[in-house]
């Protein structure tokens, strides 16, 4: 158990360490104010016109950095800040979740994917390291029946959940790159807003990176107790 105890420390310290500049990239280019004036809210609906797309909202959900789109009731909902502020990191959240609305009306694979796996994982990203677990208790970590199964159960359902991090990040970066193409291409923003709009998405993509990676890493961990000792 120290094995996995220093490997998920090593993955939450780092994970830390990219929130932490994460926040500090969005106080510092919500200080850059958009020259055109244009808010997070006004951002978004021009970049779902100039997509032709008109049947989703955009919208206003409470807290920070909750910004989403939510594909069953097609709706970009925009943090307060990032709806009503005029600034380069409001503008880039906002064209980033417009960029998932875009996808969804492309049909992009990638997000049809995720979207398909998302039953599955609220499910099994719960059940997953109970039965792992529960299964080790009943003997099987020495490879011994019942408790093996119920083990290799959780660590299948785990490789949902594994599946669905790494799945996630190439909808994130192409969601990235088509806010900043559109927000580049239609001048949204000036030379200097679009580097901060830029910088300001990188790391907000590097978040699910460093998730995806200790997804993996936890999965090989207990595969390897599971497995492994079985062998």
């Amino acid at each position: 158990m120290l094995g996995y105890y220093l490997i998920i420390g090593g993955i939450a310290l780092v994970s830390w360490l990219v929130s932490s500049t994460l926040k500090r990239k969005f106080e510092k280019y919500s200080k850059v104010q958009l020259r055109n004036g244009m808010s997070g809210a006004e951002v978004a609906e021009k970049m779902l016109s100039d997509h032709g797309i008109t049947d989703v909202e955009v919208i206003s959900t409470p807290g920070r950095l909750t910004d989403h789109y939510n594909p069953k009731n097609k709706t970009v909902n925009l943090s307060e800040a990032v709806y009503n502020q005029r600034n380069a990191a409001a503008a880039a959240v906002a064209a980033h979740e417009c960029g998932h609305a875009v996808q969804h009306a492309k049909a992009y694979s990638w997000l049809t994917m995720r979207s398909t796996l998302v039953p599955v994982v609220s499910v099994s990203s719960g059940m997953s390291q109970w039965l792992i677990i529960g299964g080790l208790i009943l003997g099987g970590a020495a490879g011994v029946g019942l408790g093996w199964y119920v083990a290799a159960a959780g660590v299948a359902l785990m490789g949902f959940a594994t599946l669905f991090s790494f799945i996630t990040l190439p909808v994130e970066y192409d969601a990235s790159n088509r806010a900043l193409a559109w927000l580049k291409n239609r001048n949204i923003v000036t030379p200097d807003e679009y580097k901060g709009s830029e910088d300001a998405l990188k790391w907000a993509a590097r978040t699910y990176l460093v998730a995806a990676i200790g997804a993996l890493a936890t999965l090989v961990y207990w595969a390897l107790q599971i497995f492994g000792a079985r062998d």
